[in-house]
C-alpha cells in the first residue's frame, strides 16, 4: 500500500471525513507554494493536490484559471513544480498528488516525467484529460515507479467507465460532484450522493468528492457518502486574497483547520 492508501486508511479509522486540499504550483510563487503546502499538511490536510499551471485549463473555473495565469507569469513550469516538491517533501507529512493536463507531461516526455515525479516524492498523478481507455501505457509507467494513477468520475460517467477507472486506478477515485467547471458553491450538488452510491456499488477504492466544497458543513455532508472532500477554488481564492502578504501560508492553514472543524 502506498502513502495515499495509508492516508485513507487513517481517515476511515478516524470516523471523520478527510480533506484533500488543492493549490496551484507557483501561485503566487514556487517559494510561497512550498510554505503553503507545509502549512496545509500541518493544519490537517490529509492529501495535498498540487496543480501544474496550464494555459488552457478547460475544466477549471475562473479562480483556478487566474491562479494558473499568475503562476505561468511567474515562470512556473512542470519541471519547476517538481523541483519545488522535491526540495520541500521532507517537511510535508501528507501524501502529494500532482494534478495536471496531458500537454505539460507530453512536452516533458512521459518517461522523464515519471522518473522526476518519483524522485520528487510524488505519491499520485491525476492527468485530467487522459481518457481511461487510453491510459494503459502511462498508467503502467506510474505503477512501475510506485506512483498511484488516479482517475476522475463525473455524474455522466457510465458504469463501464467507472469499472475501468477502478481497475486501473489506485489510491482513491476523484469524484466530480457536478458538470461544468470548478468553483466554490453555496451548497453541494444534488447529483453527488447518488453518484457516490453508484460508484460504491462497483468499487471499494476510497472516494474523494470535489467541485463546490467551501465550508465545514459541506465537508461534513459529503463525508456521509465518501471518504474525503476536495477543496480547490475556495482555498485558491484565500491564497489569491493574501498572496502578497508574508503570512499567506498561515491564512491557508487556518482555512483548512476551519474546514476540518478545528478552528
Amino acid at each position: 500500500m502506498g502513502q495515499i492508501g495509508a492516508a485513507f486508511e487513517r481517515i476511515r479509522s478516524s470516523g471523520a471525513p478527510g480533506l484533500v486540499a488543492y493549490v496551484t504550483a507557483g501561485d503566487p510563487s514556487l517559494d510561497r507554494t512550498a510554505e503553503i503546502l507545509v502549512a496545509l499538511s500541518k493544519n490537517g490536510a490529509d492529501v495535498l493536490e498540487v496543480g501544474v499551471p496550464f494555459s488552457d485549463p478547460l475544466a477549471d473555473g475562473p479562480v483556478i484559471q487566474r491562479a494558473s495565469e499568475r503562476a505561468l507569469a511567474s515562470g512556473t513550469t512542470l519541471r519547476g513544480a517538481l523541483k519545488m516538491i522535491k526540495a520541500t517533501r521532507s517537511r510535508i507529512a501528507s501524501p502529494i498528488v500532482l494534478f495536471t493536463y496531458a500537454n505539460p507531461i507530453l512536452r516533458m516526455g512521459e518517461d522523464a516525467f515519471v522518473t522526476a515525479a518519483a524522485d520528487a516524492g510524488v505519491d499520485g498523478v491525476l492527468m485530467l484529460d487522459l481518457p481511461v481507455e487510453e491510459a494503459g501505457p502511462f498508467r503502467a509507467r506510474l505503477v512501475a515507479a510506485g506512483i498511484d494513477p488516479i482517475f476522475l468520475l463525473s455524474p455522466t460517467t457510465t458504469d463501464a467507465r467507472i469499472r475501468a477507472s477502478a481497475e486501473l486506478g489506485a489510491g482513491f477515485l476523484y469524484v466530480i460532484s457536478r458538470l461544468g467547471v470548478t468553483g466554490a458553491r453555496t451548497q453541494v450538488a444534488g447529483d453527488a450522493e447518488p453518484l457516490a452510491r453508484r460508484i460504491r456499488a462497483i468499487s471499494d477504492l476510497p472516494l474523494a468528492l470535489g467541485f463546490g466544497i467551501s465550508r465545514p458543513e459541506h465537508v461534513a455532508e459529503v463525508g456521509r457518502w465518501v471518504d474525503a472532500a476536495v477543496v480547490g477554488s475556495a482555498l485558491v481564492n484565500i491564497i489569491a486574497e493574501h498572496g502578497a502578504a508574508p503570512d499567506v501560508a498561515e491564512h491557508a492553514g487556518a482555512y483548512v483547520r476551519w474546514l476540518k472543524g478545528h478552528a
